[in-house]
């Protein structure tokens, strides 16, 4: 299977490149990628870049150019209710900062549906094979915005109250996918959770600790494929 991995950051792409075996740089379609593999998977790892815009062009590019089996997006996200360290698997991705007015979902894309829905495959093997405790299932919301106050996760948690998590890639590369007709699966681990104490400082602190965590469950789903 060619799978694709999708960070939006470079610090993220060089834990994504941890777990490649015989990784070596080449460029694709003018992007910079990490080729490799995981047993008898070939492995493109990429930076995205940080927001819709940024995700959606380089995921499309990708696609048109590998025309991947797969594609995984790690990297970090914001907590909703769920604690730093938390790795969440999306079972739905929805915008949180998309309404096309009256008669259409807030959240909803014009023309596509409010949430996106994951690869159910690869959910049901994360439900397999992630028995880990701060392993979490459930909605992750995007926008072009990086959420930092209470205030801005009640205003998400009005239109969507079981989010989990909060990006600004997610929803872009899922819509994409969706388009595409590509299998996708978003693995994000919490770095942040805006609105409890000064969540900037966490997500800085964050990287201290460097979350390997999340890309050994991105390893380890990839394996038993």
């Amino acid at each position: 299977m060619k799978i694709l991995i999708l960070a939006a950051m470079d610090k993220e792409l060089q834990l994504i490149k941890n777990i490649l075996e015989n990784s070596e740089e080449v460029n694709i379609n003018g992007i910079t990628l990490e080729h490799g593999h995981i047993k008898d998977h070939e492995i493109y790892a990429g930076k995205c870049g940080i927001g819709k815009v940024n995700a959606a062009v380089n995921t499309y590019r990708l696609i048109e150019a590998l025309h991947p089996d797969l594609i995984i997006n790690s990297g970090v996200a914001g907590g909703a209710g769920i604690p730093i360290g938390s790795v969440l698997v999306a079972d739905r991705v929805a915008y949180d900062d998309v309404w096309c007015g009256p008669g259409t979902n807030y959240g909803e894309a014009d023309g596509f549906p409010q949430y996106f829905i994951p690869s159910p495959r690869i959910i049901d093997l994360a439900k397999s094979v992630a028995k880990e405790d701060f392993v979490r299932f459930g909605l992750i919301c995007s926008g072009d915005k990086f959420i930092s106050t209470h205030e801005e996760i009640q205003f998400i948690r009005s239109y969507f109250p079981d989010v989990l998590a909060v990006d600004m890639e997610s929803a872009a590369i899922a819509q994409v996918s969706h388009l595409t007709s590509t299998p996708f699966n978003i693995v994000r681990v919490v770095s942040d959770t805006p609105g409890e104490g000064e969540n900037i400082s966490q997500y800085k602190n964050f990287w201290n600790e460097a979350p390997q965590k999340t890309f050994g469950i991105v390893k380890e789903l990839i394996e038993n494929i």
